[in-house]
């Protein structure tokens, strides 16, 4: 007697029922693959967009802020600008501390995409990920004399419609004009890298300082009737400056500094060995920064704000919904035990039947418990593609508001923890209408 079989038929002769108390379990479980699958890619993608540099320098204040406008182009538009002339002297005030700095100016966004005016050193030096370098898809980089060029990100160039070769204006109504102040054209298209840059507009910083001079003249001269004069250098400023620091020294001991923070990282070398890597400037270079007299900045580390903000804040929510989420599957569960308890009363003949028909006490116990795990399975099944379609739906509106990638096939390897998790549920909670069934008196029954 095959007695998954068995309990399959009494799951169809019950089929209304069954199918509630599936879907009852169902929404738990989506909730919490939505929530698993969601934090798991958002974070990924976190980390990954802030392993190109070591510091951002910009503006007093939040350093929160500084980090979410400048790595990930949320709020952009509220936050200070520095001066340029910071960009031209930090190689001079910090000898020896910086091996690069970029330069980044954000501009308002064009049709929901952020606008990004930056040099090209953005994409030969920085890197992503597993430091993989940025890799065009379509075309190249604009050239530093380009003024005119512009590279897309990869979702960009998909939702904008955009080809290399095309112009776009970034101010209203001059896409027809070749001369045009605010007119770019698309030099090369970006290849996927899963980070917030896949969202973004970027243009030759030299551009950006003319298309807005342009415009600033042309509201002075309505204003005043009068020409302006071209602004200088001094008048030029930057929403921040991407900070690479000089070659790392790697120590045989893990170091520690005052605050007991370690002021290091762990590199993977082409042999595949792990290192311990002390960088002074993570501790040195940031208090240099801030205690500089002539500009008002401060210096951030990016790796660790992210860490922060997803131990402290991010992680401690997802920790709260998972946990109502799990409380929704055990609902579910009892549920489902209550709703197999009370069809005992129906199926006592069944029961007795089964048992006149030579089926032992164990048998009877173990077809209510395959029932119980069936419907369990069913509703993680059921949860399982729920949830991935409801990251499906709710993908468009995460990366526009956070500037993360979000694809309804992300899986995670802890969803494979929900088979265990699932039967051992139904394990549970089918116990005592097994224990009812195998205790069914025959002669009574019949």
């Amino acid at each position: 007697m095959n007695l998954w079989k068995v309990a399959w038929r009494s799951i169809q002769h019950r089929s209304l029922a069954s199918v509630l108390t599936a879907f009852s379990m169902s929404l738990g479980v989506a909730l919490v693959v939505t929530v698993l699958v969601i934090y798991a890619v958002i974070d990924n993608a976190f980390q990954r967009s802030t392993q190109g540099y070591n510091l951002i320098v910009g503006p007093k204040g939040s350093k929160t802020d500084l980090v979410l406008s400048t790595a990930f182009y949320i709020n952009s538009s509220d936050l200070e600008t520095i001066p340029y002339g910071l960009y031209r002297d930090i190689y001079r005030k910090f000898p020896g501390e910086i091996d690069k700095a970029i330069p980044v100016a954000l501009g308002e966004p064009y049709k929901g995409a952020p606008v990004v005016a930056t040099k090209r050193d953005f994409f030969e030096e920085l890197r992503y990920g597993d430091k993989k370098p940025y890799v065009f898809r379509y075309g190249e980089n604009f050239a530093g004399s380009d003024y005119r060029g512009a590279v897309l990100g990869y979702n960009a160039a998909r939702r904008l419609k955009l080809k290399v070769g095309e112009k776009i204006s970034l101010l209203d109504g001059a896409e027809n004009s070749e001369n045009a102040d605010d007119v770019f054209t698309v030099r090369g298209i970006l290849r996927f890298s899963g980070t917030p840059n896949d969202q973004a507009v970027f243009i030759n910083l030299e551009g950006f300082y003319e298309m807005n001079e342009s415009r600033r003249n042309l509201i002075d001269r309505i204003r005043k009737g009068e020409k302006e004069d071209t602004p200088t250098e001094e008048q030029r400023t930057l929403s921040a400056i991407l900070v690479l620091t000089k070659k790392k020294e790697v120590m045989p001991e893990i170091k520690m500094n005052a605050s007991g923070d370690q002021p290091s990282e762990l590199v993977v070398s082409e042999s595949g060995m792990t290192s311990q890597v002390y960088n002074p400037s993570l501790e040195a270079l940031p208090r240099l920064i801030e205690e500089d007299k002539e500009y008002h900045i401060q210096a951030v580390s990016p790796t660790a704000v992210v860490t922060t903000l997803f131990d402290k804040v991010i992680g401690n929510i997802r920790l709260v919904l998972v946990i109502l989420a799990c409380l929704v599957i055990v609902v579910a569960g009892i549920g489902m035990m209550v709703s197999i308890y009370n069809t005992m009363n129906e199926r006592r003949h069944e029961i007795a039947i089964m048992r006149a028909l030579g089926a032992k006490r164990r048998t009877v116990m173990m077809v209510i418990l395959f029932e119980s795990i069936l419907l369990s399975l069913a509703g993680g099944v059921v949860g399982f593609v729920l949830g991935h379609s409801l990251i499906g739906i709710l993908s468009p509106w995460i990366s526009e508001s956070l500037r993360v990638p979000v694809s309804a096939f992300q899986l995670q390897g802890i969803e494979v923890l929900l088979i265990p998790g699932l039967t051992l549920l139904a394990s549970i909670v089918g116990y005592l209408p097994a224990v009812m069934a195998y205790r069914t008196d025959v002669a009574e029954s019949l």
